[in-house]
């Protein structure tokens, strides 16, 4: 780290209801927050984890960055236990209903200050997705807004080099994993089981419960027009939420004896004799690729 500045990490965090007691409204069709435990996004705290890696072999400081209502503090200050540095809340009446492009927006202009009040930014690190949104779109709005290069779903951070800005990661990729180098700074979108949370301290706990949470509304980082907030700036409209239906058919047992080439083929059609769309559906495909 010598003759280069402190790495600074910002995590993204998210207040998600816990997915495991999430209720559907009969009648709005619209999940029932009210009443449901909120939990750190599960994915986010990979994240997590690993920024708090990078500054424990490192050095600098990791902050970790939340939008949402006041009671997201709860939020923030668990971040605090498990060992980071300062703790940022984005709230403001403007941003409720915020779909990921309104979302992206509000949190790569809480970055900027971020990085105007404490140091700018080196990586950026987000969960893969949200449990409650599923999207995958917020890391990459916020990195496309701010110029960041952005790697997706890694599985690994390889090495930093702080003094020559450059980062080389795992990636997971179909059909294998791929190994990628890019400069800083960068955002990154982590994979689940990548790491294993730590346990919060004593100490860090009882510094977490006197640390002063930065609240900051849209004013304050700079949002003047609140059209690209909110509701108003979120072209998403979700029509229906609801559970999937319960699936009636139980599944089949296929006895297979012989080679395994044997035993494939009983299955292939066993599946045929159930389902003869898929392989009407299979031929036509395999007819149309051989031209």
């Amino acid at each position: 780290m010598t003759g280069s500045k402190p790495l600074h990490s910002v995590v993204c965090i998210k207040q998600v209801p816990d997915s495991a007691q999430i209720r559907v409204h009969p009648v709005t069709n619209t999940i029932m927050r009210q009443g449901v435990p909120t939990i750190i996004n599960p994915f986010d705290l990979f994240a997590l984890e690993e920024a708090l890696r990078l500054r424990d072999r490192l050095g600098g400081s990791v902050t970790v960055l939340c939008m949402g209502p006041m009671t997201a503090e709860d939020s923030l200050r668990k971040a605090l236990t498990f060992g980071a540095d300062r703790a940022v809340l984005l709230s403001d009446r403007y941003f409720a209903g915020s779909d990921t492009l309104a979302t992206s927006y509000a949190l790569s202009m809480a970055l900027e200050q971020i990085g105007r009040t404490f140091g700018t930014p080196d990586v950026v690190f987000t969960g893969k997705q949200t449990i409650d949104g599923d999207t995958a779109q917020v890391g990459p709005g916020i990195a496309r807004r701010l110029g960041y290069n952005q790697l997706t779903y890694i599985s690994k951070i390889r090495e930093l080099d702080p003094a020559a800005g450059v980062l080389t990661v795992e990636r997971r990729a179909e059909g294998g994993t791929q190994v990628l180098e890019t400069r800083l700074p960068v955002l990154i979108t982590m994979l689940e089981g990548t790491n294993e949370m730590r346990r919060g301290g004593i100490d860090t706990a009882l510094a977490a419960a006197k640390a002063e949470v930065t609240i900051w509304n849209a004013a304050a980082v700079g949002i003047e027009d609140l059209t690209r907030c909110g509701l108003r700036g979120s072209p998403t409209i979700v029509k229906k939420v609801f559970a999937p239906s319960a699936r009636s058919e139980k599944a089949v047992m296929i006895p297979v004896e012989g080679t395994p080439y044997e035993s494939a083929r009983a299955v292939i059609e066993a599946m045929f004799a159930r389902l003869p769309d898929v392989e009407a559906q299979l031929l036509e495909t395999a007819a149309q690729s051989a031209y």
